[in-house]
């Protein structure tokens, strides 16, 4: 049954404004300069150069008169009326016909791993058979240079694909063939392959390189527990020559096939940071780091376009009113995009310098312990911005201080109480668990809970749980990983 109701609801909805802002606001300082570029590419208004208030631009609306353009925002009724009218650019389709040809520059760049791989087997004297065999396992070959299939597997995908009968000893002598490629240590199909590979590429002859072999292939578990003792034990030798064999199965690559340059997935880790904090005669000094962002106006020119029309709008044609209605509307763009940027230059002055206020201790010196508790919430109430606002400022961006560039979310950390009943931040615990990790014995690294009790003895109550969860999180192994030899 049909029923005919009327609904009154409220709904918030953001304006395009908003969402520009939103968007500019979560952008880092190198981001938003290609921002800028593209708009300045994008938008005809749009010119670099300071902003010069005095600038105003008159549209006449209705027959009585021009009305003066406020300052502060374009308003569409301050144009000419968009309904009489249909410009023709609305009128013009950009589709591309189906018989069109649109050819495509092609990419120039390097080869790629496996290329590189298949480019060495063109060096071999094989059959056809042979190639086509072991270009199949290149192509099982993973990005760190291992074969992690079985190679009973890979023949039945081979008989099931190609309709090509195989087994595993042809495969096993094409894999030896392929484990003799650069780089050393490729085609291994597990980690101890792979360094018997690399070490059997050097020099035998050397005693502490042939006990690395010997290691490697005889005691590699108990070398993977660091049991150093079972296998000085075991190989009846000294901790001198034990240290000088496992200093060279630590010069081994674990991953050879990192080391191979692929343009393809070179990745530029590059920071640029987006607040410059500096000392002038002991005050701090905060300024937002904008050099390479230029300045934008909205050019002259185009609003003299504006004033000419007005002046003969009597006698104007279809195509003049359509450029108007053009320019109006990018000015419309250029406006909000240049107060889109103000209101996030500011944004993000509000946040740092009560960040900086908050942790007014720490970045006298920058020692870690200083830091107080923050959360996201602090600041928002400090600032009286909205969390989520807060979340995008921290995000992505970078501060230069004296004592290095650091990211925003490093100063945000939870906090606990101490055995005085004081709030510490968890980031001060951590840095005393490192502190404690650093100074240990390496023969006889502290367990976590030896770690428990020190903490205790300082004054921070925090269970074994607690101290295993920083220690991952500071990317520290377990007390027998971190065994070392003198």
């Amino acid at each position: 049954m049909l029923k005919q109701k009327l609904q009154q609801k409220l709904q918030q909805k953001l304006s395009p404004q908003q969402i520009q802002m939103i968007k500019l606001l979560e952008l880092p300082s190198i981001r938003l300069e290609q921002r800028v570029k593209e708009e300045l590419e994008a938008n005809p208004i749009l010119e670099e150069g300071p902003t010069e208030e005095s600038e105003t631009i008159e549209l006449e609306t209705d027959e009585n008169g021009p009305e003066e353009e406020n300052s502060d925002e374009f308003s569409l009724e301050d144009y000419i009326n968009e309904d009489e009218y249909i410009p023709s650019y609305k009128l013009v389709s950009g589709n591309y016909s189906r018989d069109e040809k649109r050819p495509e520059i092609p990419f120039s760049g390097g080869s790629s791993f496996h290329e590189y791989l298949e480019n060495q087997l063109g060096e071999l004297q094989l059959n056809d058979r042979q190639i086509f065999l072991a270009s199949f396992l290149i192509g099982n070959i993973d990005d760190d240079g291992y074969l992690r299939r079985r190679l009973d597997a890979v023949a039945d995908d081979i008989a099931f694909l190609q309709n090509i009968q195989t087994n595993e000893a042809e495969l096993i002598e094409l894999l030896r063939m392929v484990q003799e490629f650069e780089p050393t240590g490729i085609g291994a199909r597990d980690l101890r392959e792979c360094l018997l590979l690399q070490i059997e590429e050097k020099d035998l002859s050397i005693p502490h390189v042939q006990l690395a072999k010997k290691i490697i292939k005889n005691h590699f578990e108990e070398f993977t527990r660091k049991h150093y003792d079972k296998i000085s034990n075991r190989l009846n030798i000294s901790d001198d020559d034990l240290k000088l064999a496992i200093d060279e199965i630590l010069k081994l690559n674990p991953k050879p096939g990192s080391v191979f340059n692929d343009p393809f997935n070179r990745v530029a880790d590059q920071v640029t940071p987006d607040f410059i904090l500096e000392y002038k005669d002991g005050i701090p000094l905060l300024t937002l780091n904008s050099r390479n962002i230029p300045e934008l106006r909205i050019s002259r020119s185009y609003a003299s376009m504006i004033d000419t029309y007005n002046l003969n709008k009597e006698g104007s044609t279809r195509q003049q009113k359509e450029l108007v209605n053009f320019v109006k509307q990018k000015l419309d763009s250029a406006r909000w995009f240049i107060e889109a940027i103000k209101q996030r230059q500011n944004t993000l002055m509000l946040t740092m310098n009560t960040i900086l206020q908050y942790q007014a201790e720490y970045f006298i010196d920058g020692d870690e312990k200083k830091l107080k508790p923050m959360i996201l919430k602090d600041i928002a109430d400090a600032t009286g911005l909205d969390i989520s606002t807060i979340s995008r400022v921290a995000n992505s961006k970078y501060i230069q201080t004296p004592f290095g560039i650091i990211p925003l979310k490093y100063f945000f950390s939870e906090g606990m109480q101490n055995e005085a009943g004081e709030e510490v931040s968890t980031r001060e615990i951590k840095k005393i668990l490192e502190e404690c990790i650093d100074a240990e014995e390496k023969r006889k690294p502290v367990t976590d809970d030896q770690l428990v009790e020190i903490l205790k003895e300082k004054g921070y109550l925090i269970a074994r749980r607690t101290v295993a969860k920083y220690r991952e999180k500071l990317g520290i192994p377990v007390a027998r990983l971190r065994k070392e030899l003198h």
